[in-house]
């Protein structure tokens, strides 16, 4: 398991991470790219929508390269119909295997999957 503490000053540190767990995996050139914006659209709503700092830790299940984002903020819903932005999570869901979203009063936390080698 590895973890990365970060604040919204950091998030092209977050995507760097990201890319370089998702090439260390193996996990398909095309796909790469797709993995670092999931990453990127969650990590940057926990640090602008949840809490100042946030945490991501990633490991692997089961052959899937697993993402969790976890910030202790407050739950905020989704954008209004009509709204401009406020997408990451749903972009995040278009882009992994699998999201999970918790939240509670212990922050929230995003969990997503995205498959293995193939």
């Amino acid at each position: 398991m590895r973890k990365l503490p970060f604040r919204l000053p950091d998030l092209p540190r977050v995507r760097e991470f990201a890319e370089s767990e998702a090439r260390g995996f193996g996990m398909p050139e095309e796909a790469v790219n797709d993995f670092v914006i999931a990453v990127n659209e969650v990590a940057t709503n926990a640090v602008t929508h949840g809490y100042d700092h946030a945490r991501l830790r990633t490991w692997t299940d089961s052959g899937d390269l697993v993402v969790e984002v976890h910030d202790d903020g407050v739950w905020k819903p989704g954008p209004l119909p009509g709204a401009v932005g406020g997408m990451g999570l749903w972009v995040a869901r278009l882009l992994s295997s699998d999201l999970t979203l918790r939240i509670g009063s212990g922050g929230s936390t995003v969990i997503m999957r995205f498959p293995g080698k193939g």
